[in-house]
């Protein structure tokens, strides 16, 4: 069920997510049949709950509803014309009444509107810290940011140009319209009918969904999951939305003539082109069959895949090591590997999983990619391309909590999930304070290192203080607190959990501690207040150091 997504006052707005909870299954039309007594009645008993005034207006931005009725609305939230960065609300309602309101604004207060700086003295301070050489300002405009200890009013800058060492380049800064101080810093580059034989490079040979198109021409589309398609990069060279753009025009589609696709090997290039088909398929069967979920945005739309792409190095070389999902195109990438160096081709179905799973925290929660917030996008990511290695249980790469490991050689892995800080950068165990936006896209708060916290969790929560084959740590090592005693509840009740807080309880700020709050109440409505799995997701959080 889909609501009309159009800029409504707090009181329709209200008024909608209660009759959301009355209606159950109903269409989007019956909605409006909310009364404003309805409306009025929960504004007064919420209003101090949602932090709102009558500059508010919010937007129907995703619904969940579950078989009880009980809907989970999600506002995007805009004061006086201006963004809110951080605003977003998710409402529970349950019989016409609002329950609940998830949200991670934390003052009822609102800035004045006059900024001090300009336009383009924001765009000067976004552009020292960009870290390459800058093409353009891509967007500019004032909003409020409300993601510190008070809302202020700030510009939005989005900077494109090459890549850097530290980030792509495509790079989103929050400048505060008094201060000129830079309060965050997002890489928007998130990296990680017919029946046809698909020659993979890692996975033997497969049956693919292909689309035939006549006696003699196949599409490399999955009609069965969205219309799906991979695409040929042949070699495009990524690093901001000029260069995205310009992959995607010159790219075409995978063809056949026998609807066989590859060889096995790299010498025809629709080999990898089937591995990114079926890790692509794999996600998609995961999610629907698992959680129910109809496609990464829930609207039954495939995703575009571009194998042979490579991504720009600060030094103007190209690398093939890299996979990234792009949130504004709906599209993903896939890089070639470097063999010289160890790496095959970045297609393994773990990063197929990885990849997508931003675009269903896009579509969902939207976590955004700095602070506590990007390690648990970023960990997000890695919690469902780990689920979706486990759910395909393909015996040439058999479930685990490493990832990319069937794409390095000697069987090392780009990170291990219940070790992440092994690499020297990363964060086991959340510190004081949380992590600090500002230091995000290259940082030392980078999402890539912060999300070891969140990865530490779900491993202790599905599998306990179990130490992993080969690992050569100790129990002890798999904790921040010395609870070795922890068992895990499996991954199935672990990722359920994960699933109903992402989709129904986080919003695009939600701290660690937040998220600990957040699971604890998704395992109470999914397996009661107080039982085993509640008990676990609290002593997991602790023994990642969220307390």
């Amino acid at each position: 069920m889909r609501l009309e997504s159009k800029p409504t006052p707090l009181a329709t707005a209200l008024a909608i997510a209660a009759a959301l909870s009355v209606a159950g299954s109903a269409q989007a039309a019956d909605l409006k049949s909310a009364t404003a007594a309805q409306a009025r009645g929960l504004i007064g008993q919420h209003l101090t709950t949602l932090q709102a005034d009558a500059g508010d207006v919010f937007q129907v931005r995703d619904t969940v509803v579950d078989r009880d009725g009980t809907g989970h609305v999600r506002f995007e939230r805009s004061y006086r014309g201006l963004r809110v960065i951080g605003g977003d609300v998710v409402a529970k309602t349950q019989r016409g009444q609002l329950r609940a309101a998830q949200l991670t604004l934390r003052s009822a207060q609102r800035p004045s509107l006059v900024a001090r700086i300009s336009r383009e003295a924001a765009a000067i301070e976004a552009g020292a810290r960009f870290d390459g050489k800058l093409v353009q300002v891509h967007r500019n405009e004032r909003v409020i940011y409300a993601r510190g200890a008070q809302p202020v009013l700030a510009y939005e800058v989005t900077l494109q140009g090459e890549d850097t060492r530290k980030h792509s380049g495509f790079v989103t800064y929050y400048v505060d319209a008094t201060s000129g101080k830079v309060l965050d810093a997002q890489d928007q580059l998130q990296t990680a009918a017919a029946v046809g034989t698909g020659k993979t490079y890692y996975y033997g040979n497969l049956s693919i969904a292909t689309d035939q198109k006549s006696a003699t021409r196949f599409d490399l589309i999955d009609t069965t999951r969205g219309n799906g398609a991979v695409y040929d990069a042949k070699g495009a060279a990524i690093s901001n939305l000029f260069d995205i753009l310009f992959a995607t025009w010159g790219a075409t589609l995978f063809t056949d003539t026998d609807n066989t696709w590859g060889n096995n090997a790299l010498s025809d290039r629709a080999t990898v082109a089937t591995d990114v088909h079926y890790g692509v398929g794999a996600t998609w069967d995961y999610f629907k069959n698992v959680h129910g979920r109809n496609g990464l945005y829930n609207d039954g739309v495939g995703i575009k895949s571009y194998a042979h792409t490579n991504f720009k190095r600060a030094d103007g070389s190209t690398t093939g090591v890299n996979a990234a999902y792009f949130a504004l195109t709906k599209v993903m990438f896939y890089g070639d590997g470097d063999a010289a160096r160890g790496f095959g081709p970045i297609v393994g179905i773990d990063v197929a999983g990885h990849e997508m799973s931003h675009g269903v925290n896009a579509a969902t929660a939207n976590l955004a990619y700095s602070g506590d917030a990007g390690g648990l996008n970023e960990a997000n990511s890695d919690i469902f391309g780990t689920l979706v290695e486990f759910y395909a249980n393909h015996p040439n790469d058999p479930g685990d909590y490493r990832i990319g490991e069937i794409m390095r050689s000697g069987g090392l892995a780009f990170r291990d999930m219940y070790n992440q800080g092994a690499d020297g950068k990363s964060f086991n165990c959340y510190i004081p304070g949380g992590f600090d936006p500002s230091q995000g896209a290259g940082g030392a708060h980078d999402p890539h290192y912060t999300s070891g916290v969140g990865n530490r969790f779900f491993y202790l929560l599905a599998e306990g203080a179990v130490v992993p084959a080969g690992s050569g740590l100790t129990p002890a090592q798999l904790v921040c607190n010395g609870d070795t005693a922890i068992a895990g509840i499996g991954r199935d009740k672990a990722g359920k959990i994960w699933y109903r807080a992402l989709t129904t309880k986080f919003t695009s700020s939600t701290s660690y501690p937040q998220a600990r709050a957040a699971t604890l109440a998704a395992a109470a409505e999914l397996y009661g207040a107080g039982s085993a799995e509640q008990t676990a997701v609290a002593r997991a959080w602790s023994a990642a150091a969220v307390n």
